[in-house]
C-alpha cells in the first residue's frame, strides 16, 4: 500500500475517533467521595498470632446480585430496589465486609485470621455466610445490615443470623454511608463473639 494512502487511511482514522469522543461516554460522573467500611477497633502493628492456636478463615460472604456491585441499594418496597444517588463502595461491600471481620476477629479474640483464598495455612476454623441485607429500607429509612453465618469445625457446621438496624437515617450518601459502618462494625462484633 502507498504511503500516502496509508497516511490518508490514518488521518482518517484519527479524526473518526475524534468525532466519536463526544459521543462517547466511558463512565458517568466520579463522586466526591467513595465508601468504605472502617473497624471499630483494629490489631495494633507488631501484634503477632501464632497457628498453634484456633486459626480461622474469614471467606468473603455470597451476596445477592442486588449487593454484588459498588452500589447503595435502597429498599423502595416489598417488590422494588433502587440504589441510593452519589452513593458509591471503594469496591464490594461483600469484600469490605470480610476484611472488617477479620480485622474485628483478629481484635476481638487475638487468633490467626486468615482472609485471602491461598494461605497454605490450614484453618480449624471456616467462617463463611451470605450477606443477606446491606443497604438502605426506604419505607422505615433505616439503615440494615443482616448476615447469615456458617461456622465449620470438625465436621460440624452452624449457622445463626446476625442484623443489626440503624433507623431514622437520612437517604443521603453520608448519613448512609455512616451507619452502614456503624450496623456492619456491630454485626462483625456479635460474629466475634460467637465464634470464640
Amino acid at each position: 500500500m502507498p504511503t500516502f494512502t496509508r497516511t490518508l487511511r490514518g488521518a482518517a482514522l484519527s479524526a473518526l475517533a475524534v468525532s466519536l469522543a463526544g459521543c462517547v461516554s466511558l463512565g458517568g460522573k466520579v463522586p466526591d467521595t467513595l465508601l468504605t467500611l472502617t473497624p471499630d477497633a483494629a490489631v495494633p502493628a507488631g501484634n503477632t498470632a501464632s497457628s498453634a492456636g484456633r486459626t480461622i478463615a474469614v471467606i468473603e460472604p455470597f451476596a445477592a446480585q442486588r449487593l454484588a456491585v459498588t452500589r447503595v441499594p435502597v429498599q423502595v418496597n416489598a417488590a422494588n430496589v433502587a440504589y441510593l444517588k452519589e452513593a458509591v463502595w471503594v469496591e464490594r461491600p461483600a469484600r469490605l465486609f470480610r476484611n472488617l471481620l477479620a480485622e474485628t476477629i483478629r481484635s476481638r479474640t487475638g487468633r490467626m485470621v486468615l482472609d485471602n483464598d491461598d494461605t497454605g495455612v490450614a484453618p480449624e476454623i471456616q467462617l463463611r455466610g451470605a450477606l443477606r441485607d446491606f443497604g438502605y429500607d426506604a419505607q422505615t429509612s433505616s439503615v440494615v445490615v443482616r448476615y447469615d453465618a456458617i461456622r465449620e469445625q470438625g465436621g460440624t457446621a452452624t449457622t445463626r443470623r446476625f442484623e443489626s438496624v440503624i433507623p431514622g437515617v437520612a437517604p443521603e450518601a453520608a448519613p448512609v454511608g455512616a451507619a452502614l459502618n456503624q450496623a456492619a462494625n456491630d454485626v462483625a462484633r456479635q460474629v466475634a463473639d460467637w465464634v470464640q
